[in-house]
């Protein structure tokens, strides 16, 4: 059975707070293998592996320094990708699911996803907008990343332009990991700063810790990290939906959803 550890302020259970993920098969291949990797949604590294269906995202590329390709997989393949790198190095997958929604029935259970998220509380501004407290949509989207090492590893992270976007600003495969692995967090572009990046850390016997850390002025945060360990980092943004999406969905809230996995050898 796996076993959870808490530290470093963790804070409650999610409800309703799935993250949605790329997890390669390997992080770690040579140059003549495929890269097999899994859209998961789930918690805590746990989840069910999503095929492969155009529909449900507006973008599934493979990059490796400005080189990239769409993973052209069949309907249905599960893993959802499965195809040479792009070049050896430093391979970075980009995957963006489109908008989704869902229903609250209370404001408690919305209260605690926002808790949870470190997104404030936001009822006061909830009901001077009009909406009720009761029966209230959400709608989200999620840009998720996962960094693969191709033979020499060799690269770096760019900024994809993704509307929200965890950038490395040190590659796990081939930098001194000593001092941490340094992300920065964007939106839009603009670093965000002062927001929570949760941290999903996981053992070679499937022990999931989970802990929190903040960006700073320019938005970047630095993850303590093990060898031997697989991570995921999450970020959720919370905003008001734009006009003609509120109008078409009737949603009170938008978040999305900033994810990146890698491991550390």
């Amino acid at each position: 059975m796996r076993k959870l550890a808490f530290i470093f302020g963790l804070l409650a259970t999610p409800l309703g707070a799935h993250e949605l993920w790329v997890e390669p098969e390997a992080y770690v291949i040579e140059p003549n293998v495929n890269i097999t990797a899994n859209i998961v949604n789930g918690q805590e590294f746990e989840g069910t592996r999503l095929p492969f269906v155009p529909r449900r995202f507006t973008y599934f590329v493979n990059f490796s320094g400005s080189t990239g390709t769409k993973v052209d997989s069949r309907l249905g393949d599960n893993p959802a990708m499965s195809q040479p790198a792009v070049a050896e190095g430093l391979n970075v997958i980009a995957y963006q699911a489109k908008i989704a929604e869902i229903t609250y029935e209370t404001w408690e259970k919305f209260q605690r996803f926002l808790d949870h998220k470190d997104l404030g509380d936001q009822r006061a501004i909830h009901e001077e907008r009009g909406f009720p407290t009761e029966g209230f949509k959400e709608i989200y989207s999620r840009y998720s990343k996962s960094l693969v090492a191709v033979g020499n590893a060799a690269g770096a992270d760019r900024q994809l332009g993704l509307l929200t976007e965890i950038v490395a600003l040190t590659n796990p495969y081939v930098d001194d990991m000593a001092d941490g692995m340094r992300v920065q967090l964007f939106y839009q572009t603009q670093p965000r700063a002062d927001e929570q990046i949760e941290v999903f850390e996981k053992a070679n016997d499937d022990t999931v810790t989970i802990f929190t850390l903040r960006t700073d002025a320019d938005g970047i945060a630095t993850i303590p990290v093990k060898a031997d360990h697989e991570y995921m980092l999450d970020a959720v943004l919370l905003r008001e939906p734009s006009e003609a999406i509120a109008a078409d969905t009737g949603a009170a809230w938008e978040t999305l959803w900033a994810n990146m996995t890698f491991m550390v050898p």
